[in-house]
Order: structure tokens, then C-alpha cells, then sequence
């Protein structure tokens, strides 16, 4: 069940909310202690700290971003490579914020979620 922050957050993008509800769906059933909190431009998630966020970051050029979508950001102690990978930028030494754009639920799989795993694990664990 979708609560109202949600809907309210989809309100301009109604067509990535199934987007969300399935990554949702399966970082609350896969990572433990996980806890959600809605802000007013991203969907953030979190063990100890922030871990991972959920919003509508344009990491591409407009017109190579599908109509509807969402833009999936983590970070780790460490630069992941991957085509998948939109943009990875280290902001501080050894902490890389990573974006990942995804416009269908058959991306929220195996890889994206090992790389939320260690990323909630990395939060839960740095100082």
C-alpha cells in the first residue's frame, strides 16, 4: 500500500510510480533495517544513514531519457563500472555517489541490488 507521500511525490510523474513501488518492493524484502522517508525531491533509504535515494534526476541528456523513469543513487567506498552506471563522482576520497537511470522493473535486478546491498551496508557501517 502506497502511502500519500508517495502518490504525492509521483503526483507530476504518475507513470514511474510502478517503477518505485517494484524497487521499493524488493529493497524492504532483500536489505534489513531499512527505513523510508519522503522528502520533497527524493525518496531516500536508509540502514543507519541514507544509503540510497529514489528521484527524477536528469543524469542524461533529455533526449536520451525515456519518457517515464527514475534515477536510482547509492554510495559506495569504491567506483563501480558498468554501462549501467549514468554518472559516479567522488565527492569525498573514497565515498562514490553513483546514478543509475532506470525506465522498466526488469532493471531492478540481481546487480542493481548487490549494489544497494553494499551500499546499505557501507552506510550502516561507516563513521
Amino acid at each position: 500500500m502506497v502511502n500519500g507521500d508517495v502518490l504525492a511525490f509521483f503526483a507530476k510523474s504518475p507513470a514511474a510510480l510502478p517503477l518505485y513501488e517494484a524497487l521499493e518492493r524488493r529493497i524492504l524484502s532483500e536489505i534489513d533495517g531499512v527505513t523510508v522517508k519522503v522528502q520533497k525531491t527524493q525518496i531516500a533509504f536508509a540502514r543507519r544513514r541514507n544509503f540510497a535515494f529514489v528521484s527524477f534526476l536528469p543524469v542524461r541528456r533529455a533526449k536520451d531519457r525515456p519518457e517515464s523513469y527514475i534515477t536510482v543513487t547509492f554510495g559506495l567506498g569504491c567506483q563501480k563500472e558498468s554501462p549501467r552506471i549514468d554518472a559516479a563522482v567522488e565527492p569525498y576520497p573514497n565515498r562514490w555517489t553513483h546514478h543509475v537511470l532506470l525506465s522498466s522493473v526488469e532493471e531492478i535486478d540481481g546487480e542493481l541490488m548487490s549494489w544497494l546491498r553494499e551500499a546499505g551496508d557501507f552506510s550502516a557501517n561507516k563513521r
